[in-house]
């Protein structure tokens, strides 16, 4: 059941009014995917006379979010962990997040931002705080990993919509399985109780078991989430040179500074440095992903209306290694379980390097390079 749908049911029954939405270029994703993979395959079959054909070996516990050989034995071929993290200034630090191996990061309401960290080791989830609630485009990003999806609180409106995407979503307000609760150090801090609860993630796989939910990906989710260089490349993106990035989401905004050694970008918040509350340590990133969408507010209350599948129109901006290249975005459109892919002018799919991975959805035009 297509979101656009249900929202209009959900918004006549609370007198809401929301808008239609544009249609979307008849060009699918998966078309895309399909004419790569070919020419992937021509070239493949028609080596260079003289040379021999390498294949690289890839580790068996390949991190299917990093491209990385870092996850536990019982991780492998399992399902990721989608996280939503309270992301505004009154509630920093958070801990949890550093270990987070990609990062989504979207405007709600006021134009402040949510986290949507996601794990790509289910039996290596940190405890993370705050903890907050659902807005129906995470959930439309995080079933293309087929994650596990773990909120605190909900928006009623998109209560029908979440039923429909059958998802294992894991909820703070009705689980009883004691993986969430209020961080008391916070309480006595004085920060205010949206800004304190908790989700366990290392009694998860117990908690897993013990309902008997699937942790095995499903077979067409096996391979990489998305398109890597090879082991050993660190590759700069075909354009500019980029040591720092700015984006401007409304109310707050978010700044990434290059480090040459490391080779990673550094983030902050508010042109803080934004660290982990546990570790102490800024948290980086070997890529950063800027997607320009469309983004409205749909009701009274300030929730927005937010274009998450793109086309192969849709601009964005792919950073890393020391630069940044202007990309086309997409999704299949009005399907939740295809996946989010990055391609090129030409419309060939690009290679990212293997490392942790941002992405920001946001509006068009608040993003500057330097």
């Amino acid at each position: 059941m297509k979101y656009r749908k249900i929202l209009l049911i959900a918004s006549a029954l609370v007198l809401l009014g929301t808008a239609g939405c544009g249609k979307k270029e008849e060009a699918s994703k998966e078309e895309l995917k399909s004419t790569v993979q070919e020419e992937v395959q021509d070239k493949e079959s028609q080596p260079v006379e003289g040379e021999a054909v390498k294949q690289e070996e890839v580790p068996a516990n390949q991190n299917l979010l990093t491209g990385l050989g870092d996850l536990s034995e019982g991780a492998i071929g399992k399902r990721p962990v989608a996280v939503m993290v309270n992301n505004v200034q009154k509630a920093m630090p958070q801990y949890g997040v550093g270990q987070a191996d990609v990062i989504f990061e979207i405007p709600v309401e006021g134009d402040a931002t949510r986290f949507m960290a996601m794990y790509g080791d289910y039996t290596k989830v940190p405890k993370v705080c705050p903890i907050r609630s659902c807005r129906y485009y995470f959930p439309a990003l995080s079933q293309g990993f087929d994650a596990f999806y773990v909120n605190w609180g909900i928006d009623d409106t998109i209560a029908e919509y979440l039923q429909a995407l059958n998802m294992d979503q894991i909820e703070g307000i009705t689980n009883t399985g004691g993986m969430f609760g209020r961080d008391q150090d916070k309480l006595n801090q004085g920060y205010s109780l949206e800004h304190t609860g908790y989700f366990d993630g290392t009694m998860l796989p117990a908690y897993l078991e013990a309902n008997q939910i699937r942790t095995d990906l499903k077979e067409d989710k096996k391979g990489t989430a998305f398109q890597f260089y090879g082991m050993d490349e660190q590759v700069k993106p075909e354009g500019k040179d980029c040591t720092s990035v700015d984006i401007q989401f409304g109310a707050q905004s978010s700044q990434f500074t290059y480090d040459t050694e490391k080779m990673v970008y550094a983030k902050q918040i508010n042109n803080t440095p934004q660290t982990d509350g546990k570790t102490g340590e800024q948290l980086t990133f070997t890529n950063v992903f800027v997607l320009e969408t469309d983004i409205s507010v749909r009701d009274e209350v300030g929730h927005k209306k937010l274009d998450w599948d793109g086309s192969e129109n849709s601009r964005g901006y792919y950073i890393s290694n020391g630069g940044v290249q202007e990309i086309h975005w997409a999704k299949s459109p009005n399907d939740e379980t295809s996946y989010l892919a990055f391609y090129d002018k030409s419309g060939k799919e690009i290679k990212i390097n293997r490392g942790k991975t941002y992405i920001a959805l946001n509006y068009r035009d608040k993003v500057t390079f330097k």
